[in-house]
């Protein structure tokens, strides 16, 4: 059939969950339909990547956005705008203009928009629509608030609650909502008054990539940190980890080092190396598996935001304990001291820590364990299967 994609990123190169999910998902969708992608760019120099999605893709068309999201402009637009903060810095009026033309132009089967901000480029059409929630976008900016300065924070309250109610907006309109786990299904159900259109599909991992890479056994014991850092619940995480957590494992083991790895770190992330020279800041790398593959142990302190976390399948499929709060493995099914360790105090994931770190036994089983269940479980083909199945059922 025919389909339209509208992303808010291109998805390519895969810096981020949302592109490592939409660029997977592509690959193998494109067998059995053709898809038209529209998506949000902040550069030109982007449009370099466009050839690695034509692949899969019948054509690719890409618009431009601010590329710094406080802009003058954003911000009085946003003053006056029913829209919140979030839709106007990554509404295009171009990209809608052809949206628009598309539909008029030719037929389609259905509209695939991933986040709600998409979906203001969509005006009213009988086409079927899918909307795909990778996270629930108010939660996490309520968390941000709370954490604002006095003064600012009244101002952010009143763009949280035009996000959350727009985000349930669009929830009602879409034909088909799709989430990540049955924890977001459940969390979204009392907000729809069609609870059988929500739908959950999983974020998946490339099983056949990591393999192409073997462990290696680093010669100090290395905790690694994953994430992108221009998502606020890992630049929390991050911090928990280094204030909170760290000084219990590096105390009790002198010869151990953190390791944290992602891309946009921000300048508070690249400084957090200047606290112990056992801390190294790498940022982004070329191939996350050479990050994986020479850790003793990741580790997720995650405590705010939703749906599933690329750091922790990803980790998985490479061989890589894990130590996770609930929040990080919510959805995954996974079982404690089975898959992974599971953790929720700073005490707590540091014990939990060294107790892998200390015992290459524990270790080894956790791998062996975590990696088969990701390959029964969150293999790409797997996760764009379902996909296929919503995409039948819903044109």
């Amino acid at each position: 059939m025919k389909i339209l994609m509208l992303t808010p990123y291109l998805p390519y190169p895969l810096l981020s969950g949302g592109q490592i999910r939409t660029f997977n998902l592509l690959k193998h969708l494109s067998k059995n339909h053709q898809i038209s992608l529209f998506a949000l760019i902040k550069d030109q120099q982007e449009k370099q990547y466009i050839t690695q999605l034509e692949k899969f893709c019948y054509q690719v068309k890409v618009f431009k956005r601010s590329r710094h999201p406080f802009t003058i402009k954003n911000i009085l637009q946003t003053a006056i705008s029913k829209y919140p903060f979030l839709v106007v810095r990554n509404y295009s009026t171009k990209a809608a203009a052809a949206v628009k033309e598309e539909l008029k132009n030719n037929h389609y089967d259905l509209i695939h928009a991933e986040t709600f901000y998409m979906m203001p480029h969509i005006k009213q059409t009988k086409i079927p629509t899918i909307l795909v929630e990778q996270t629930i976008e108010y939660l996490g900016y309520e968390n941000y608030a709370d954490q604002a300065s006095p003064y600012l924070r009244p101002l952010l309250n009143i763009d949280i609650h035009k996000i959350k109610n727009w985000e349930k907006h669009y929830w009602q309109r879409s034909n088909k909502l799709i989430v990540m786990s049955q924890e977001d299904k459940d969390f979204i159900k009392p907000f729809v008054r069609e609870t059988s259109k929500i739908a959950v599909v999983e974020n998946g991992v490339d099983i056949q990539w990591f393999d192409q890479k073997k462990r290696l056994e680093p010669e100090k014991p290395t905790i690694l940190f994953v994430g992108t850092f221009n998502w606020l619940p890992n630049r929390e995480a991050v911090k928990f980890l280094v204030n909170q957590v760290w000084p219990k494992i590096s105390q009790q083991i002198k010869s151990a080092r953190l390791w944290i790895v992602g891309n946009a770190p921000t300048e508070d992330v690249l400084k957090l190396n200047q606290r112990d020279r056992h801390i190294q800041v790498t940022g982004g790398i070329p191939d996350i598996r050479d990050a994986f593959r020479a850790a003793t142990v990741l580790v997720a302190p995650v405590f705010s935001g939703k749906g599933t976390r690329y750091k922790v399948l990803e980790a998985m499929a490479a061989g890589t304990p894990v130590v996770a709060t609930p929040l990080a493995v919510e959805g995954l099914k996974v079982k404690h001291q089975e898959h992974v360790l599971i953790a929720q105090t700073a005490t707590d994931i540091a014990q939990a820590t060294n107790l892998l770190i200390r015992n290459p036994k524990l270790r080894k089983k956790l791998a062996k364990n975590a990696k088969n269940f990701v390959a029964k479980h969150y293999d790409w083909p797997l996760i764009a299967q379902k996909l296929n199945k919503i995409y039948n059922n819903v044109a």
